[in-house]
């Protein structure tokens, strides 16, 4: 599925539909070039999934979770990382078969610990169509 947003607020809403929709143990594989809206996204699936605190980038953490909304969400940024060892360090088998939903950015880097049942988005701009425009591509 593909999905064009022209503003912020498109692209934070379908971020918020599926977490309206998200379902326990559901993985999300987030990539998109710095600056293309990936914590914007964060935040409506946060919102979808009726998560009260502020969310922000877990760079530096590896993993943020959140747990005030219907389920967890497990976030993680995974660029970082130096090797597959520190996921096993930071616990990730929990969130991953755990009670909520996950988002992982940067998860090309982790390929071969992923399940085989990601749902893989994409945030792409194209500067052609505008500075706030985006394609966000699900499940493909």
């Amino acid at each position: 599925m593909i999905i064009e947003t022209w503003n912020e607020k498109e692209t934070f809403d379908v971020g918020k539909s599926l977490g309206d929709k998200a379902e326990k143990g559901q993985i999300y594989t987030l990539t998109g070039d710095l600056g293309v809206g990936k914590t914007v996204f964060t935040k409506g699936l946060a919102e979808g999934l009726k998560i009260t605190e502020p969310i922000s980038s877990p760079t530096f953490t590896i993993v943020q979770i959140y747990e005030s909304g219907r389920m967890p969400l497990y976030h993680f940024d995974v660029y970082r990382i130096g090797d597959v060892e520190e996921m096993e360090e930071i616990g990730y088998e929990d969130c991953f078969y755990g009670d909520g939903v996950c988002l992982i950015e940067w998860a090309n880097l982790i390929e071969e610990i992923l399940p085989e049942d990601i749902i893989p988005v994409t945030i792409e701009k194209d500067l052609e169509k505008g500075f706030d425009y985006r394609r966000i591509t699900i499940g493909e």
